[in-house]
């Protein structure tokens, strides 16, 4: 399977990420796990991060068809 994870940087630190994996927000500081929290319990930031995840595939899976395509 394929994994993408949205990373949310302040100040060069990660401080929370989306993990497509296990579809929630994951934190790393407390102020990532405040957000993380918080987002996860949002059903609409939840899914619009799963559709960026579909478009983001969808159109990645787009690029590697048309490339194999072209080798042909």
């Amino acid at each position: 399977g394929m994994e993408h994870i949205d990373s949310y940087v302040f100040n060069k630190a990660e401080y929370v990420r989306f993990n497509s994996t296990v579809g929630r927000f994951v934190g790393y500081t407390e102020h990532g796990l405040k957000n993380a929290e918080a987002w996860n319990s949002d059903a609409g930031i939840l899914g619009q991060e799963q559709g960026e995840l579909e478009r983001f595939c969808k159109h990645n899976a787009d690029i590697d068809y048309s490339a194999i395509l072209d080798k042909t």
